[in-house]
Parts: structure tokens; sequence; C-alpha cells
């Protein structure tokens, strides 16, 4: 008895499940998987929270600075 192993597609972990598509679901990955990374400009701290569109608070020291809108730098 032979059994066909199926072909998998790659899995992008994301809260959307099967909705609204397989690009913009890896796209959005993309982007939270940049956001992740932000580091402060002031202090060094891995925690940075985006306030508005290209505005970045760190929550260590407060600084609060411009960068880009998914990333500080």
């Amino acid at each position: 008895m032979v059994i066909k192993k199926t072909r998998t597609s790659k899995k992008t972990r994301t809260s959307f499940g099967v909705r609204y598509g397989f690009r913009l679901r890896k796209k959005y990955a993309a982007v939270k998987e940049k956001t992740k990374s932000n580091v402060c400009i002031v202090c060094g701290h891995n925690k940075v929270k985006r306030v508005s569109l290209g505005i970045w608070l760190c929550k260590k020291c407060g600084a609060k600075f411009a960068g880009k809108a998914y990333t500080t730098q």
C-alpha cells in the first residue's frame, strides 16, 4: 500500500484564520515581525510602543521620538 503525501503550503500565523487571502495575511505577518524588534534610540531598551503613525514611546525611559511607520529606524 502506497500512501501519497500531499503538498502543504507555508502557514502564516495571524489572527485572521482563512479570511482575507494569503497575500494580505503574509504582508500583515511581515509588518508584525518588524514591530516586535524595535529598540529605543535613547536607552536601547526593547519595549517601544507606537503611539501614532511614526511616533514611538519607550516604556522604560519615557522618551518619545519619531521614526518610520512600522519601525523605529
